[in-house]
């Protein structure tokens, strides 16, 4: 009988399937502006300032915009693991990356909901 011993992370399923969800909600998001876009006959600071006065679009884009940072850390954190061997710079990276993604969240808000 084999005994089979599972360490780290056990990333794999769980992150597969939020990379899927995640890209689903973003071309969602994608195709509806882009269709709302379309079908605008100007696209000038009036119809950008139409479409995001409605709560229901700026957070549909923020969840979007999360969606893509959850997706890129999920990305770039695999790309790292793969990669980069040294411990200290693998760290590094992760936790720039992560104060990064961070200052978009917080600058996406801003820019939605700012005055």
């Amino acid at each position: 009988m084999l005994n089979r011993i599972v360490t780290g992370a056990h990333y794999g399923l769980r992150d597969w399937l939020i990379q899927r969800i995640t890209a689903v909600i973003m071309v969602i998001y994608t195709l509806v502006i882009t269709g709302y876009l379309l079908l605008q006959p100007a696209i000038d600071y009036n119809a950008w300032t139409l479409l995001f006065s409605s709560n229901v679009v700026r957070t549909f884009t923020l969840l979007f915009l999360l969606c893509t940072f959850y997706h890129a850390w999920i990305g770039i954190r695999d790309i790292v693991m793969d990669y980069v061997k040294p411990a200290a710079v693998r760290l590094l990276l992760h936790v720039l990356v992560i104060i990064t993604l961070l200052l978009y969240v917080i600058w996406s808000v801003q820019i939605l909901w700012g005055m």
